[in-house]
């Protein structure tokens, strides 16, 4: 059985610094703040909770971290994302939160943040993990089994529904500039030499050739 995983195409990253500076400004964000972000769904199911979680236990020794939560809320009147809100509220760091809905563009975000965190209790691929990878940036991610197979032994895996793990991890990161350059680009290469569009359609193409020519040999 061949499987071939999913890919996304290795964007150039040309523009992304101005990209980055346009969406800090017009969402009032520092230029020299440690943004964290995550996308995915709003559901327990991603732990976003844990990520609010961390955050907490974050913001207490380190006032530059900032988190953007990118995604819709598909629960009954966007509960999850009332509860999510109530909880930020709660440890006093509302002005260091930022909400978006689905994004059309992702391209903005991914160049603003400088860490991208999956922090999802289940995942089998991410996409938007993924997308994280191709576009060079240092990543936390939950020890799922997609996340493990995207990141394999770089990046920073931590326990699932494990908030100060997570913390943990998520500060070594932003506590070592080096680190998270280097871990971004070499996740960018696993992305473009595994998961890119280009060697997925020639996996496919490669398939479908060979079933062609066995398919005519048994005839």
């Amino acid at each position: 059985m061949a499987v071939i995983n999913n890919g996304l195409r290795i964007p150039d990253l040309a523009d992304s610094e101005r990209l980055g500076r346009e969406f800090r400004a017009f969402h009032k964000i520092p230029a020299d703040a440690k943004l964290i972000g995550t996308m995915g769904e709003l559901k327990p199911l991603k732990g976003q909770r844990d990520l609010v979680l961390a955050a907490n236990e974050i913001a207490k020794t380190d006032e530059r971290a900032y988190f953007v939560i990118a995604g819709k809320d598909n629960t009954a009147d966007r509960r999850f994302r009332r509860e999510l809100r109530r909880l930020v509220k709660v440890f006093g760091l509302e002005s260091r939160f930022l909400w978006l809905d689905w994004l059309d563009d992702t391209s903005p975000f991914f160049a603003a943040i400088d860490l991208f965190v999956s922090p999802s209790h289940s995942e089998s691929f991410g996409l938007a993990l993924l997308e994280a990878m191709t576009r060079g940036k240092a990543v936390v991610a939950t020890a799922t089994d997609g996340a493990k197979e995207l990141l394999g032994n770089v990046g920073r895996l931590t326990p699932i529904a494990d908030p100060l793990a997570l913390s943990v991890a998520i500060r070594s990161m932003l506590d070592d500039d080096e680190l998270a350059k280097s871990s971004g680009e070499k996740l960018r290469e696993i992305a473009a030499d595994r998961f890119s569009l280009k060697r997925m359609v020639d996996l496919t193409e490669k398939l479908y050739f060979d079933l062609t020519a066995e398919s005519r040999k048994a005839k």
